[in-house]
């Protein structure tokens, strides 16, 4: 219950006069830092974002831009945020000289009107900035990633109603690499701040970061209904729109016995509490299924403080990440007081909103079996291409020798009160030629999978129609595949 600090913009700031429910954003625009926004409350429009100092991986830093109307303001104790007054050089007349390189892009080139969303697309723009591989990274034909490696990708979480987006993209397109001197480049050289050992207790509410896995499940043993969070970018929907008010929160977000990432001859083996984004950074392809995951998987301010853990904890029958899990064959490594069990992800969810996890178990990683299927694929259908919830989500893992489909995985999201695997579809395949008239009684059956429902999504008939679809596209995509390796 000691002294809880965060720095902000280089300065030591204490918390003071909190709840445990107190998000990011409330407490700095209550310290009088007025330029992150509160928007939406959940994560989808960027106006709040803030840079946070986060570990690289090897011994620095990286700037990381998140939500933060999201996470509760105890769970950065002792870390550094900066934001867009940070960036600039405060206390001055506000002359060119003064700004953030950033900043005077965004200004030259018009991408600001309002100015309402502007500090959040700035922090969210100075992430991609101090980004290491930027200056590396080539252009794409898609027209994502500029000509300095800028992504765009980097900014799709951000929300502009004004600009139309284009000068935005212009300034996004003109930033060079980060002089010499640049303070906030310099700092990517030393260490991230490491978690603390908070304890916070207000109004019969607490607020726990545990050091260790023995220390996480004792709390979890005396309070099995706590929430465990990481990255919050689903409790802190729930704590702003649903007003959910848990009796304990714990973090889990730097526990290093949930940030392992290894790769084994027969699987590879991720921490339940690394982000998305780290993930997609560690992995950088090898899974084709995640790759092809990653970038639908919301935006990159939410996908830098989501977790597979997370994703998978609550059990929703939209979550992305299970399909492509399911079609993986991915098992859950669970913990408890009483030691560990592992469970394949097909037995892992028993309703809508339920598990096998027994009270007081925490997911400690998830298990891909090796060898991965040579041909997979992951079909995400919304109405928005990018950061948008799922209508349906289908993941197909193939294996074909000779002509004959040996193996096959279905994942499915969004059509039933759990994901699921489409057991009638894989039977119908398996054994049987890959042909286009195989497939096309298979896809039959497949639009039947699920109890898809009305909703405002999507309508059941228009669900099972892009089951049907996934599996014909599936094969037009790998008509000519005649030998794949074979899935585990």
């Amino acid at each position: 219950m000691g002294r809880i600090e965060v720095t902000v913009n280089g300065r030591s700031r204490e918390v003071v006069n909190c709840g445990t429910y107190t998000n990011l954003l409330d407490w700095l625009r209550a310290e009088g830092l007025t330029g992150a926004k509160e928007g939406c409350a959940e994560g989808e429009c960027g106006a709040c974002a803030v840079l946070v100092a986060r570990p690289d991986g090897a011994g620095g830093s990286r700037w990381t831009s998140v939500n933060a109307c999201l996470p509760p303001v105890m769970a950065f104790d002792g870390q550094e945020v900066v934001t867009a007054e940070g960036l600039g050089k405060a206390g001055g007349a506000c002359v060119e000289q003064d700004l953030h390189p950033v900043q005077r892009e965004m200004a030259e080139r018009g991408g600001s009107q309002c100015g309402y969303c502007t500090p959040g697309f700035v922090c969210a723009m100075a992430a991609e900035y101090y980004r290491p591989e930027r200056a590396t990274a080539p252009q794409d034909a898609g027209g994502h990633t500029g000509p300095n490696g800028f992504d765009l990708h980097a900014l799709s979480g951000n929300l502009c109603r004004c600009t139309g987006y284009r000068p935005i993209r212009d300034a996004a397109y003109a930033l060079t690499e980060p002089a010499g001197g640049d303070p906030l480049a310099e700092r990517r050289e030393q260490p991230a701040p490491p978690p603390r050992h908070t304890r916070h207790a207000s109004d019969g509410t607490r607020f726990s970061r545990p050091q260790t896995l023995a220390e996480l499940l004792e709390l979890l043993d005396e309070q099995p209904d706590a929430v465990v969070v990481a990255g919050a970018t689903d409790v802190g929907v729930e704590l702003n729109l649903r007003h959910s008010r848990p009796r304990q929160i714990i973090a889990v977000d730097r526990l290093e016995e949930l940030r392992g990432l290894t790769v084994a001859e027969d699987h590879i083996q991720i921490g339940a509490a690394l982000t998305l984004s780290e993930i997609e950074r560690a992995l950088a392809g090898r899974v084709p299924m995640l790759a092809e995951l990653f970038p639908q998987f919301a935006s990159r301010l939410i996908r830098n403080g989501a977790t597979l853990g997370g994703n998978l904890g609550t059990a929703s029958p939209i979550g992305d990440a299970a399909p492509a899990l399911l079609a993986l064959g991915a098992d859950l490594v669970l913990a408890g007081r009483q030691g560990e069990r592992t469970i394949a992800l097909a037995d892992y969810f028993t309703g809508y909103r339920r598990t096998r996890k027994e009270p007081g178990e925490i997911i400690r990683a998830v298990r891909i079996p090796l060898p991965l299927a040579e041909h997979s694929a992951f079909y995400k259908v919304a109405k928005r291409r990018f950061d948008d919830i799922s209508s349906v989500a289908i993941a197909i893992a193939a294996s074909i020798e000779e002509g004959t489909v040996r193996a096959v995985r279905i994942g499915l999201g969004g059509v039933a009160a759990t994901p699921l695997r489409a057991r009638a579809t894989e039977e119908a395949l398996v054994g049987t030629r890959w042909s286009q008239e195989t497939v096309m009684t298979a896809a039959a059956i497949m639009a039947q999978e699920g109890t898809p429902l009305d909703d405002h999504r999507a309508s059941s008939r228009y669900r099972s129609a892009m089951l049907e679809q996934a599996l014909l596209r599936f094969y037009a995509e790998n008509e000519q595949s005649e030998t794949l390796e074979v899935a585990r």
